[in-house]
């Protein structure tokens, strides 16, 4: 009793000293859990069949098994996990056909990242096949610095490093290798 006496600041002081350090304690744990935020999508959706028109004119048409929508992020973008089959028609009604294992379309830039088996076909027969590859939506250019090859009618060539125009009237390569039927 008389320990409790003598040393009764010093016991204060350290019940004083143990609640609050438990006590920040679990203030610090409800701080840490107000600042995480998990990083899920706003939307998500199967078996996605997407057609966008434009003055009654269908103009692209996405069809893809799993779409995540992180629409609601700083960087807003649209993931496809599973792939895509996409669609595209010039004025003409005339078709591109571009499927990929993996794409992310980014909202604020308006590129599409492809990955993973990427292939267009266009209507004439014109096949490029890469891993990677970009397109810019608003100028309708592809680009890769990756390996490519590109196959058509004149032949098939391959190379590492292309851009080119969605209807392949445009085409600039780099570090190309393969045999082209010549016009003379």
């Amino acid at each position: 009793m008389n320990f409790f006496k003598k040393n009764s600041p010093i016991c204060v002081v350290t019940v004083f000293a143990v609640t609050l350090f438990f006590g920040c304690e679990s203030n610090f744990k409800e701080v840490q859990k107000s600042n995480y935020s998990d990083f899920i999508p706003g939307g998500d959706a199967d078996k996605v069949n997407l057609k966008y028109t434009d003055s009654g004119l269908i103009k692209v048409i996405l069809v893809s098994p799993k779409m995540l929508d992180y629409s609601n992020v700083d960087f807003p973008f649209t993931e496809f996990p599973k792939g895509i089959d996409l669609t595209l028609y010039d004025d003409k009604a005339k078709t591109t056909r571009i499927t990929a294992n993996y794409a992310v379309s980014y909202g604020q830039t308006n590129i599409i990242d492809l990955q993973g088996k990427v292939k267009i076909v266009s209507q004439e027969g014109q096949t490029m096949e890469t891993e990677q590859l970009f397109y810019d939506q608003k100028n309708e250019w592809f680009f890769t610095e990756k390996k490519f090859k590109f196959t058509d009618i004149k032949g098939v060539s391959n190379g590492q490093g292309i851009d080119f125009s969605k209807d392949f009237k445009i085409i600039n390569s780099q570090k190309i290798t393969g045999e082209v039927e010549s016009e003379e």
